[in-house]
């Protein structure tokens, strides 16, 4: 957890929680920190998960992964006032893998931890994709893991009216999770009257952001940009408001 200088536990910050790449069986959540540690310097409360990873020796699923991510926005908003976090601003952000977890808090409202209230919504407030994993058929990425049930965790064969406002950021060259697949949810979710913004890189490969300090750079700018337009930034805030 991050915390912006001055936070308070009376604070109602808006959270920025960051979800780790690694094809649900890799990376961590201290790997994906610089994500949550920057929005902290903008005002907001950075969080990093740590979810269970997939692995076929512990039996741990790419659902329990998905339940992992559903809880962690639960979590945060019970515990908001304990958090000094706004439970009606929550950001969810990822990469790749970290990418479907976090559309997965919007998309699959009937796969829930046996132990989750869910009375409490698992839906975040706003979606910040980075070259998601958007189809798990065998045209996409992640059908031999998931197994037969694949289009049950498939983003792009799931959309829906009503998703949060989403940022998508996808590069042309991706053979990991390929581009049209992103294109297509895009345009989708748009049509159905979700907000939907997709930054196109061309020739980009899977991962360009966090390979390319430049790229980093500009895309964390126009992250800024997007949660000051959906009114999910804290700049012009005060401690305890």
């Amino acid at each position: 957890m991050y915390e912006p200088d001055g936070h308070q536990a009376t604070d109602r910050r808006p959270v920025f929680l960051a979800i780790h790449g690694g094809g649900w069986t890799g990376g961590s959540a201290q790997g994906f920190a610089p994500f949550p540690a920057h929005f902290a310097e903008q005002g907001m409360l950075g969080i990093s998960l740590e979810y269970r990873l997939h692995s076929r020796k512990t039996g741990v699923s790419v659902f329990d992964c998905v339940k992992d991510a559903r809880s962690a926005v639960r979590w945060v908003r019970s515990h908001a006032t304990q958090l000094g976090a706004d439970p009606d601003r929550i950001v969810v952000m990822g990469g790749s893998a970290g990418g479907h977890l976090s559309a997965s808090t919007a998309l699959f409202p009937s796969i829930n931890d046996s132990g989750d209230d869910t009375k409490v919504s698992a839906r975040p407030d706003a979606m910040i994709l980075m070259y998601p994993v958007i189809d798990t058929s065998a045209a996409g990425y992640g059908q031999p893991k998931i197994g037969d049930r694949w289009k049950e965790l498939s983003p792009v064969h799931n959309v829906k009216s009503g998703l949060p406002p989403a940022l998508i950021f996808h590069g042309t060259g991706d053979d990991v999770t390929p581009f049209p697949a992103a294109s297509e949810f895009h345009a989708k979710s748009r049509e159905l009257g979700n907000i939907s913004e997709l930054i196109v890189q061309p020739a980009g490969r899977h991962g360009y952001i966090i390979f390319d300090p430049v790229e980093l750079d500009r895309a964390l700018a126009q992250m800024e940009g997007f949660l000051l337009r959906q009114k999910l930034t804290s700049q012009q805030e005060k401690p305890g408001e």
